[in-house]
């Protein structure tokens, strides 16, 4: 069967197969663009193989992408923390609007494995406004036990499979030493020191909204804002070394001057309350991701459109853009690529079209990418119990117009009006991973929609981090971590120096869930 994308009348170059209780179904789906017959190297990482875990005997989803292919072999792992956790400061732990993996620290034990991760929290409680709370990230320890046949334990203990605990938690400050602050920036640090301007609080501190993480070699790390938007590089104590600039494409002004504001409640109002072009509020560098095997390339991603390319609307912020810098001198990124990315389309409950914005990015090699991509207002914790897409896509950017320090980068828009130009060939996007599957999710005694409980997923799934199943008998299985941006809320908060109560009246756990994956080539 030939299946054509309607927009540009390219034919299929994916399929999907599901297999379950010796049943198959093949269902194509159509892909813009051509697949590339390659290798892919994903992470690479030295370790130390155990004897290995049966591989889980249950439904499988595998996705073909010219002769790439990419299997999902089910859930095998739950974990919490909970709600109302504090860190070393006293003040709540929060949220994982991104996680990262110390590849040196993942093992194999007699009993699972356990590995050192690093979790983002973004600006703190703010369900009601933006606090003075200082930037921070946690250090987790993890123990994981898959469970291949999650009916074979006891329902109280599926949700333990994977146990985290905090061990540290690590502040963020500037180039001077001083504290971050989430608050909403009204005002602008001008460029010193090799740093460009930078969104500024009220306070006087640098404001940032950390949402995306990168952790280096070195113990560096990346960090993606939302303020900026920037890409902010950071020592393993948490000091600002730089900052990123992105093309003035994506810098949101106002009245034709950049201001970073994003409009957000208990903070004045900006006029206009939406910038006039550059990024929408609180739509910045939601994904952020290093490409392996070498670390040749950070590439970052907006979690939808620019003002100037449709991002006015829910409908129309679909054509969002990705960025690519060389930091072979880590000193002096530079940019080198940029493509246009397609977010997905899904229908309401009312049957209205709207975007699924992106919420993570992970590299899998140099253009191939995990891409998780999300409803809003939907989830534990919100009025709305059933979300409508929740995704975890295979993205590649192989065959995409590289639209790097083109017009595009200035003043002219790539979509206006959220329609894509015609001389731009964007990059590609295949479902993949389909976190609301309710089989795989009542294993754990989760699920998607009502009853609206604790065991309903929350709203924000933002974080990935990939880790090797050190598996002889299946070398390229990995294990997918995917963790939740709980917003904070809980009755029993703590931050910025007073204790906070969330008006929802619910708890809202940080979460983890873990995927067993194949993907095409080893990972070594």
């Amino acid at each position: 069967m030939d299946i054509r994308c309607p927009e540009c009348h390219v034919a299929t170059i994916a399929t999907i197969h599901r297999v379950s209780l010796g049943i198959f179904w093949d269902m194509a789906m159509p892909v813009c663009g051509c697949a590339v017959s390659r290798a892919l190297p994903v992470i690479a990482l030295a370790l130390t193989c155990f004897l290995a875990f049966a591989p889980a005997a249950h439904p499988t989803e595998t996705v073909t992408i010219g002769d790439l292919v990419f299997v999902n072999k089910a859930l095998v792992g739950v974990g919490r923390l909970p709600s109302d956790l504090r860190d070393k400061f006293g003040e709540t732990f929060g949220s994982g609007s991104a996680i990262a993996l110390d590849a040196k620290s993942w093992m194999r034990t007699p009993a699972g494995y356990q590995g050192t991760f690093y979790m983002l929290p973004d600006r703190g409680h703010n369900t009601e406004g933006t606090r003075d709370y200082r930037a921070r990230i946690n250090k987790l320890s993890i123990t994981f036990r898959p469970l291949d046949d999650p009916t074979a334990v006891p329902v109280a203990e599926r949700q333990k499979s994977v146990d985290a605990s905090l061990v540290d938690t690590i502040l963020l400050t500037d180039a001077a030493g001083a504290s971050l602050t989430a608050l909403d920036p009204g005002g602008i640090r001008r460029a010193t020191n090799g740093f460009p301007d930078l969104p500024q609080a009220a306070n006087g501190r640098v404001s940032i909204d950390s949402e995306s993480l990168a952790l280096l070699p070195d113990s560096n790390f990346f960090i993606g804002d939302e303020y900026g938007p920037y890409v902010y590089r950071f020592s393993p104590a948490g000091r600002m070394l730089a900052a990123i600039r992105p093309p003035e494409a994506f810098i949101p002004r106002r009245n034709g001057k950049e201001h970073f504001a994003s409009n957000n409640p208990g903070a004045p109002a900006p006029q206009p309350p939406d910038s006039e072009s550059g990024r929408q509020n609180n739509q910045g560098f939601e994904g952020l991701t290093v490409t392996p095997p070498a670390g040749k390339f950070l590439v970052t991603a907006l979690q939808s459109a620019t003002r100037q390319d449709g991002g006015t609307s829910p409908q129309t912020r679909r054509y969002t853009r990705l960025l690519y810098y060389d930091i072979t001198d880590l000193q002096r990124p530079k940019l080198v690529r940029e493509h246009v990315v397609p977010l997905p389309v899904f229908e309401t409950a009312d049957g209205e079209q709207r975007v699924a914005a992106q919420s993570e990015l992970l590299a899998l090699d140099e253009t191939f990418f995990l891409l998780l991509c999300r409803d809003t207002d939907n989830g534990y914790g919100t009025a709305g119990a059933t979300s409508r897409y929740r995704s975890i896509d295979l993205l590649d950017t192989s065959r995409a117009t590289n639209i790097a320090g083109s017009r595009y980068d200035g003043t002219t828009p790539v979509a206006p009006g959220g329609k894509l130009v015609d001389e731009i060939v964007r990059a590609t996007l295949t479902r993949y991973i389909d976190i609301n599957d309710t089989a795989e999710l009542n294993k754990f005694g989760l699920h998607n929609g009502a009853p609206n409980d604790r065991n309903n997923l929350s709203e924000k799934w933002e974080g990935m981090a990939l880790a090797p199943a050190l598996d002889p008998a299946n070398p390229n299985d990995y294990f997918l971590f995917v963790s939740n941006d709980n917003d904070f809320i809980t009755q029993n908060g703590f931050q910025a120096g007073a204790a906070y109560k969330d008006p929802s009246g619910v708890e809202v756990d940080t979460m983890i869930l873990v995927y067993r994956v194949t993907l095409p080539v080893q990972l070594n």
